[in-house]
């Protein structure tokens, strides 16, 4: 028997599996087994899993974090995901009561914590650094339906699309055949946005490697830098997705918060062709 200890979280819907491993052993699981898991037929269910490694304080790091999708790839950022890990965290006593230091793949980002008059974190705002625009006014069609979009890149890729109402979009359907275009060598992430100048946007997205997801924190920021450079949007933007609304302060960097909630810790043996709950803990 294996026993895999992991928390679920999430932020705005967008839900995470989260696990501690402080040694300096490997940081991925079998991308099979974090595709089980993720599963929300035979597994717990997530739109990805999310590991916690030793940090290094001589360098400032309070630790790091290895984003595996639902797919089991492995991922650059996210930016909701970092705020669930950071609830985690903060109950494993790493970092401070204010703030924590992870290192990424996307490079480093403080993660400021909110907490109740019991100490418990309840939401968080991470510095996720600057937005890196790129193409504009790209044009995909798909199933004779055309989309125009701008490239910005958060730590990993994304293609935020100009659209006149997101809950219209097939998602499901255009989403991964704009994720996979040709033009996109390592795939994107794709949100369809409607702005609603000067302070908020629509927002649906395709995660790249997850699919459509509640909420995207990277998604948010990247919309929100897009619609700043179009000249839209002032400084402060509320992002409304499925799973809530999030917060997007614009700057010389880009910082996103919105509220952080823990669903459950469970046990899953995961030996063998299928996982086994263990133990639930609540």
């Amino acid at each position: 028997m294996t026993l895999l200890h992991l928390a679920k979280l999430h932020a705005t819907g967008n839900d995470f599996l989260v696990r501690v491993s402080l040694d300096h052993g490997s940081r991925l699981l079998p991308a099979e087994t974090v595709a089980q898991l993720c599963d929300r037929h035979v597994g717990i269910g997530a739109d990805g899993l999310i590991t916690i490694g030793p940090g290094d304080v001589g360098d400032g790091v309070d630790c790091t974090m290895t984003l595996q999708n639902a797919d089991g790839g492995e991922a650059e950022m996210s930016g909701n995901g970092i705020r669930c890990l950071a609830w985690v965290a903060a109950r494993e006593r790493l970092g401070n009561e204010l703030a924590l230091t992870v290192a990424t793949a996307a490079g480093r980002h403080v993660v400021t914590l909110t907490r109740d008059a019991s100490g418990g974190v309840i939401a968080a705002e991470v510095d996720m650094g600057p937005v890196t625009l790129g193409e504009e006014d790209i044009e995909i069609k798909v199933d004779g339906v055309e989309y125009w979009g701008d490239v910005a890149n958060v730590g990993n890729p994304h293609l935020v699309c100009f659209v006149i109402d997101p809950s219209a979009v097939p998602v499901a359907t255009h989403g991964p055949r704009i994720e996979l275009d040709a033009r996109f060598p390592k795939r994107t992430n794709v949100e369809f946005i409607r702005v609603h100048p000067p302070a908020t946007i629509d927002m649906r997205v395709w995660e790249r490697g997850v699919g459509e997801t509640l909420s995207c924190g990277t998604g948010a920021c990247a919309a929100a830098a897009v619609a700043q450079n179009r000249g839209v949007v002032d400084d402060r933007v509320h992002v409304r997705v499925p799973g809530g609304e999030l917060e997007v302060t614009l700057g010389a960097t880009v910082r996103l918060g919105g509220p952080v909630v823990h669903v459950f810790d469970v046990d899953v043996d995961i030996d063998g062709a299928a996982l086994r709950s263990v133990k639930q803990i609540s």
